[in-house]
């Protein structure tokens, strides 16, 4: 199973990343957020970064600016998890692979949300609603995604944590998890904001994979 560890700041982490098993290291280009990666990172250091497929998560940012850091960066896709309308989003994935999140509460019509961007965007990201924008670090209930025809591969998001591996096992293997492409990971695996629990992170990936 797929592993995307998101909200990375430290280089000396995200070149042990494919080592431990992950698939994606997650950057953050949102100035509000804790984990703002150019805080922390240059866009020469992502740049020469080779080892891990990255992906750039950006909140309304203007779309010259996210081709500029695609660019700049040499990602391999981006997220975008703002407000972002499906023309904003054929923009850029006329560029690079786009993958949109939705926040989700308990009675959101999933199919409506989604419907006007499944022809201009890649892959999808279901997290959990919260106050303002990112990752909140509840915990995502997945069951809402039964009975849902999503209709694109989709990464899995919202406070998981370690101690969940038996549970997206089981969740892979049903109806709804056969378009599930990757789980997402970040504030559960952490000892501080953008700083992970590298051992956490390895079991995690490991027990997923049956190891």
């Amino acid at each position: 199973m797929r592993v995307k560890v998101c909200g990375m700041t430290q280089l000396e982490q995200v070149d042990r990343l494919e080592k431990l098993g992950a698939t994606f290291a997650g950057f953050i280009f949102y100035p509000r957020s804790p984990r703002y990666v150019l805080r922390y990172m240059t866009t020469t250091q992502l740049k020469k970064e080779n080892n891990i497929n990255k992906v750039g998560v950006f909140v309304n940012a203007g779309a010259d600016e996210v081709i500029q850091m695609v660019d700049e960066c040499r990602l391999h896709m981006v997220q975008l998890h703002g407000d972002e309308t499906p023309k904003y989003c054929e923009k850029i994935a006329d560029y690079v692979s786009v993958v949109k999140a939705f926040r989700l509460s308990d009675n959101d019509n999933i199919e409506w949300m989604i419907k006007p961007y499944l022809d201009v965007c890649d892959m999808f990201l279901f997290d959990t609603m919260g106050v303002g924008y990112g990752g909140t670090g509840k915990k995502f209930d997945w069951n809402i995604l039964k009975n849902t025809n999503i209709g694109k591969p989709y990464f899995l998001s919202g406070g998981i944590e370690p101690a969940d591996e038996k549970a997206l096992k089981e969740f892979a293997s049903s109806e709804a998890g056969k378009g599930l492409f990757a789980i997402d990971i970040n504030s559960q695996f952490e000892s501080s904001p953008g700083v992970k629990d590298l051992g956490k992170v390895g079991k995690f990936i490991s027990s997923l994979s049956g190891n």
